[in-house]
């Protein structure tokens, strides 16, 4: 099998996933922006051949890439980046090569546009916010009568919490219209709930391998622009509604042979139309794995290898490793360098370094959403979770 891994070297835990390719006996083929011999000893072992790139945007120079390794090893079977920035060049680039594996480009507006989405939760019989795409301000006006403030704004195609808003009032809506920028944007009913994210290896058969579930904060868009501390968490175990949304929706998408993060909101008010205290409610989905470490925070919540069932669906459709019967929490949490906290960054290492399993500063470029200085701990339960979030983000006064 010829595989090419788009970006491998980003994010740096990626390399995983082409370690455990070669293990199955995958010729792996990488294409990224950093230069081979900045390339980490783990991910340039598993390649067969990498091509480097200044600029990975440059479709064109991406498409000789993979034309120069279509050549040199034949029939490309699989192209992947698992990175929601290049999930359209990657069904581009499988639609020009006819890689029949994977999403193809005439597809990728129903998982790339917010408001394309909404027809499949329909289908899947999951509720949703209401949505309206943004024209005008009378439009949007007439949009809020009908649901209320406050609502929130962001592109129709984006990444994570980026560009997005909470609108509270007509004046926050007039100052949102004056500097609205060139991109489609939309707008939806404000809803309250955490953030529950249900992610899944499925097989060819959209049915999954892996099930995991893990509790974000109830806006990431506040962590973003008020520059807050993050936490959150991989629970040990998927509550039984989550497991069933999550199966539906990926069905109605007809995603297949992936590793996808589906978000959805956990109500902690009722609201008409879209459920009780509980209740799911669809949010968006990701057709990637989640970001940051969060695999690994999988990794060590059920003490198994994402890695490893994620390259057995690629070459078997099939789980290969057993559930270890052994589930944890996996809780992150992290501190800015612009505020002052309570304790010590040897004080949280000496209370829980025997359940420290990652510690590092975190790369610049995840700063606004991660934080600078990162600890991740394996806890028995939620309260320890909690606990080990407040010891490590209590500020002083």
């Amino acid at each position: 099998m010829n595989f090419i891994f788009i970006s491998p070297q980003f994010p740096k835990h990626y390399w995983n996933f082409c370690d455990r390719l070669k293990k199955n006996g995958v010729n792996v083929l990488g294409i990224g922006d950093t230069p081979f011999d900045a390339l980490r000893p783990e991910l340039k072992a598993a390649l067969t051949e990498y091509y480097y790139l200044p600029h990975l945007d440059d479709y064109e120079a991406v498409f000789k890439a993979t034309a120069f390794f279509s050549f040199k090893y034949g029939k490309i079977d699989r192209l992947e980046s698992n990175n929601e920035f290049w999930l359209e060049q990657d069904a581009r680039l499988r639609s020009d090569f006819h890689i029949t594996t994977g999403e193809q480009l005439e597809n990728i507006g129903r998982i790339k546009n917010k408001s394309a989405m909404k027809a499949y939760y329909a289908k899947a019989g999951v509720p949703t916010a209401r949505l309206h795409k943004i024209t005008d301000i009378a439009a949007a006006k007439d949009f809020i009568a009908q649901v209320g403030y406050p609502v929130i704004v962001k592109p129709d195609v984006g990444v994570g919490a980026s560009d997005t808003f909470k609108l509270e009032n007509d004046a926050h809506l007039e100052k949102f219209f004056a500097t609205l920028p060139a991109v489609p944007y939309v707008m939806e009913e404000f809803v309250t709930g955490d953030i529950c994210s249900y992610d899944a290896i499925l097989n060819a058969d959209s049915e999954p391998l892996l099930e995991s579930m893990t509790v974000w904060p109830p806006s990431v868009m506040d962590i973003v622009l008020k520059q807050l501390d993050l936490s959150y968490y991989t629970a040990a175990y998927v509550p039984e509604k989550l497991c069933a949304v999550g199966r539906a929706t990926a069905k109605a998408f007809g995603v297949k042979s992936r590793f996808v993060h589906l978000e959805f909101f956990r109500l902690t008010e009722a609201k008409a139309g879209l459920g009780e205290v509980g209740d799911f409610v669809g949010l968006e989905v990701n057709m990637r794995p989640a970001g940051g470490y969060t695999p690994d925070m999988m990794n060590f919540a059920h003490s198994t290898d994402v890695y490893q069932i994620w390259a057995d669906m690629v070459t078997d459709n099939k789980r290969k490793l057993p559930d270890s019967g052994e589930h944890f929490y996996c809780v992150y949490a992290s501190r800015r360098d612009g505020h002052r906290y309570v304790h010590t960054h040897e004080e949280i290492l000496a209370r829980y370094g025997g359940q420290i399993v990652m510690c590092e500063r975190m790369p610049d470029m995840m700063v606004p959403q991660m934080g600078n200085q990162m600890y991740t701990a394996k806890v028995a339960d939620l309260a320890a979770t909690e606990e080990f979030i407040r010891f490590v983000q209590e500020r002083t006064p």
